[in-house]
């Protein structure tokens, strides 16, 4: 009755052979914004919780996706609409609960609430229902082909322990709000919660119930994380072995790395396009032919041989290779060309150019405030007067979701792999349960009922093609401009061995000593 799915992971049957456990201490330029797993939809939070809790399902150190607290899963025969998830058994929270099918209800409930920054992912869901208690359903408004792919952040938590500490729903970040799960976890993950400094240190302990246990090498006993925003600190505490790994090894520090004894570096091209969004209905970006002349002004090969040294690959598309719906024809940058920019900004009325404020984080991208320090002289060159408001992350990031910028750097990677994820956040008009990373103002209600349609669209061909569609409105409308895919770049202990994952998300149980 129920259309099983195997996957090539689900066959493994082997065990790691035991060996002795270490301490890793880890770095990276900024910190977790909050430990509720709904909460934020940002990469350095969900690499963090993913170190606590679980989700259905999840993507190894290559990409793939393997069972996590689901064992297998797959839609029903005779009813498309319902994916069935056959749940891990034997399996507990830290706290000792047992994990079961109302866990599962609960937090999917949960991050569709209100605060919630996980809601798009979840837009096409109906109902989620408890079959028995280790059986779920999961029916959608529609055959729903992307529901496996947007379950891979989507963390399981106690709803007992959530009723008792008074966290039924998330807490809003835009708005301020906190609550007892921004500091506080009680997960079923490889690891424990031991205490947490925010922007300072976070330690975590190996998780001995860990159901895992004999699935992954889980050679780590203890994590201790601490974030370094200054790259010069964070290089040195790696070179001093002060810290044993650092994802994000500063560009002009790559040879001192690779040539000291002792360490190492893991590189491999990111699931993430670095871009600027602009405001498409006030102001002077609000024209096209300024939008347009903005984006020819950037020498995106510059950029990437001066402030990156090599180390990224400029794209024409805020969409990465990884990602279904790319195209060697979107990905084609244009011609910087200074001279068709003025004639642009002349023609929208701007011939003596404007001032605008950049809105840039300092401590989530790699070289994010060098590149937006690039970008203002190059908007110099055609007038435009650009004045740098460079923050840390946790204050750029609702400055963006508030609306409250005219331009802005973002980063965006894309977990399901698929061009609905950047549409459903980032193109859609903003309502309750889509288009919450769309400040622009850009606002079109056929490409709207396109992006709705892939959610239930099976045909892959017809499919396809909507998605192109969708991406030539977007490149027509220019409200972004994609500066380059980031090329990821691990430091670590020559013993280490650990794979970079595209998405930039370690999962310490993977790791393994030499």
């Amino acid at each position: 009755m129920f259309k099983r799915l195997v996957l090539s992971a689900v066959m493994v049957t082997f065990t790691f052979a035991s060996a002795s456990a270490e301490t890793i201490r880890w770095a990276r330029a900024g910190d977790a914004i909050t430990m509720d797993p709904h909460a934020q939809n940002e990469g350095p939070t969900h690499t963090l919780n993913h170190q606590i809790y679980d989700s259905l399902l999840q993507r190894d150190m290559s990409g793939a996706i393997i069972p996590s607290l689901a064992t297998d899963w797959g839609a029903l025969s005779d009813n498309p609409n319902i994916w069935r998830f056959n749940l891990r058994k034997g399996v507990t929270f830290h706290d000792g609960a047992s994990f079961d099918s109302e866990d599962v209800v609960f937090s999917l409930n949960r991050a569709m609430a209100d605060g919630s920054d996980m809601k798009e992912l979840l837009s096409s869901i109906k109902e989620v229902r408890a079959v028995d208690s280790h059986v779920v359903d999961i029916e959608t408004n529609g055959a729903n082909p992307l529901l496996i792919n947007n379950m891979t952040n989507m963390f399981m938590m106690d709803k007992s322990w959530s009723e008792a500490n008074d966290v039924m729903t998330p807490h809003d970040v835009a708005k301020g709000e906190t609550n007892f799960a921004t500091l506080n976890t009680n997960g079923t993950g490889a690891f424990m919660l031991v205490s947490r400094s925010v922007d300072e240190k976070t330690i975590l302990e190996a998780n001995p119930n860990y159901w895992g246990k004999k699935l992954y090498p889980n050679q780590v006993s203890e994590i201790i994380y601490t974030p370094i925003q200054s790259s010069a600190t964070r290089i040195a505490a790696l070179l001093s072995g002060e810290v044993d790994i650092i994802q994000d090894v500063p560009v002009q520090d790559l040879g001192r790395v690779s040539s000291t004894d002792g360490l190492k570096l893991e590189t491999a091209s990111q699931n993430r396009v670095i871009f600027f969004g602009l405001n498409t209905v006030e102001g002077p970006t609000s024209e096209l032919k300024v939008r347009q002349a903005m984006n020819i002004a950037i020498n995106r090969a510059s950029i990437k041989k001066v402030v990156m040294r090599g180390q990224s690959n400029p794209t024409g598309v805020i969409m990465p290779p990884f990602v279904n719906g790319w195209t060697e024809a979107l990905n084609e940058y244009p011609e910087y060309d200074l001279d068709k920019a003025k004639a642009l900004m002349a023609d929208a009325g701007y011939g003596d150019g404007f001032d605008i404020v950049l809105n840039c984080p300092n401590d989530r991208y790699i070289n994010d405030e060098a590149i937006c320090q690039a970008a203002v002289g190059m908007m110099a060159q055609i007038g435009i007067n650009v004045t740098l408001d460079s923050k840390p992350k946790a204050q750029h990031f609702p400055i963006v979701k508030g609306g409250d910028s005219d331009f802005y750097m973002l980063g965006w990677g894309v977990p399901t792999f698929d061009s609905h994820y950047i549409f459903n956040f980032l193109v859609h008009t903003p309502t309750d349960d889509r288009g919450s990373w769309n400040p622009t103002g850009y606002s079109n209600g056929e490409v709207d009922a396109m992006i709705v349609s892939l959610e239930s669209e099976t045909d892959l061909s017809a499919r396809d093609t909507i998605i192109a569609k969708i991406w030539d409105n977007v490149q027509d409308a220019q409200m972004y401009l994609p500066i380059h895919n980031q090329v990821l770049n691990w430091g670590m202990r020559s013993d280490i061995v650990f794979e970079v994952q595209p998405e930039d998300q370690p999962h310490f149980q993977f790791l393994k000593f030499n």
